[in-house]
């Protein structure tokens, strides 16, 4: 737990969507309130059915508010003020739904509309059945919002009320007390620097048709734009061809192919206090280009020579000024961490962070990643996590060095 100050007294809006962890609810509010926090709380129509009202009423000392067109006791557009009043936007537990209706800027309840209205930090605590989680529309809501600067707190696995097993499960209610303080309390630790983040594949043309590319979804790359960005940091975010949401407030860079990368990197790069290579370029590319599409060979082999492309981390390690931060990536197979530990000296890295992109849980594709950081003199093996969580401890060590 992390305590406010006793002169403090945050305003926190908790809102309680339909699901059986509505109940885990009340203990939240408790913590928050232990923490130093005044919470005022919302329910859906659907929450009322798990829990009463009049518990919220109770333990919060304010009304519990379940409808938007309820008579307040001293006039005010309800809502509004609501919105105003929060520093903290929570939502423990949030159901589909919810997430569906912020993603598309719905507000047909008290919540929705609120949420919609208020300019503080929101944080979302789903809880669902598995298949709900894991279905395609509810990931994309997800990606939505986190591409808008809503911070989650992902579900846990375990026994569901359904009688399934799997993810879904609300997260401990005491790590979401702890994510709400933080959130409260945030770290501006990189405000005045300049961060450089690269993320996501490259593809390099065969013919007007195919490309040769790799697995890279940008999630990492763009989780260290968003954590770096909210950090206090000026982020510039060059990104490949990724299929997720751009976050907000940074300035993205596009780029195609590895010679692309490398011109905005060199482009960008010397005005930047951290640069951060967590792209994914293609060590070779096709030797030549087919000004058509490529047509079946009558069953004979078809033989494509290969190039060597420019190497991206190199390049910028050899341009590295005194006082830039130099961090990349190595994404193995085998042997991973002495071929990380190879390319920290050989690139001139300040940092590189090595991932066994075979081990479940870590490297494409995933929302979570398991690494270890390896700097000149020190080796952290960090556990299994969200990329986001991964992203912020990058971020620690990185000022570590920038302190050092």
């Amino acid at each position: 737990m992390i305590p406010m100050p006793a002169n403090e007294k945050p305003h926190v809006v908790l809102g309680v969507t339909g699901g059986i962890a509505a109940y885990k609810a009340c203990e939240l509010l408790r913590l928050l309130q232990k923490g130093g926090a005044d919470v005022q709380v919302i329910m859906t129509r659907n929450a009322c059915e798990f829990i009463n009202p009049l518990t919220f009423d109770t333990l919060s000392g304010y009304p519990c508010i379940t409808d938007t067109f309820n008579r307040p006791e001293r006039w005010s557009v309800e809502h509004v003020a609501l919105a105003k009043w929060a520093d903290l936007f929570v939502i423990a537990p949030a159901t589909a739904n919810i997430m569906a209706k912020m993603a598309a800027g719905l507000a047909d309840d008290m919540l929705s509309t609120t949420v919609l209205a208020t300019k503080a930090p929101v944080l979302i605590a789903p809880a669902m059945n598995t298949g709900m989680y894991v279905n395609p529309a509810t990931q994309q809501n997800m990606e939505i919002l986190k591409a808008r600067g809503v911070h989650f707190e992902d579900p846990s696995t375990g026994y569901l009320a359904c009688g399934d097993t799997g993810v879904g499960k609300l997260a401990p209610v005491e790590a979401i007390a702890e994510h709400c303080f933080k959130l409260l309390s945030p770290r501006r630790d990189l405000a005045g620097l300049r961060v450089l983040v690269t993320a996501g594949p490259t593809r390099e043309m065969l013919d007007p048709v195919r490309y040769i590319s790799n697995r890279s979804s940008g999630k990492m790359g763009y989780s260290l734009a968003e954590a770096s960005r909210d950090r206090g940091a000026e982020v510039v975010l060059l990104s490949g061809p990724v299929a997720i949401p751009a976050p907000q407030g940074v300035r993205i860079v596009p780029f195609v192919s590895t010679q692309d990368l490398l011109e905005a990197v060199l482009s960008n790069a010397p005005a930047c206090d951290v640069i951060i290579q967590a792209a994914a370029p293609a060590d070779y590319r096709p030797a030549e280009v087919a000004g058509q599409k490529i047509k079946k060979q009558d069953g004979e082999p078809f033989v494509l020579t290969m190039i060597e492309n420019p190497d991206v981390a190199a390049t910028i390690g050899k341009q590295k000024k005194p006082g830039q931060t130099f961090v990349g990536f190595a994404a193995e197979t085998e042997q991973v961490l002495e071929h990380a530990a190879g390319k920290l000296v050989r690139k001139n890295l300040d940092l590189i962070v090595a991932n066994d992109v075979t081990k479940p849980g870590a490297g494409f594709d995933v929302d979570t990643n398991i690494v270890t950081l390896i700097s000149s003199d020190s080796r952290k093996t960090l556990p299994l996590q969200s990329k986001r969580d991964v992203a912020d401890c990058i971020l620690d060590e990185i000022m570590k060095l920038r302190q050092a």
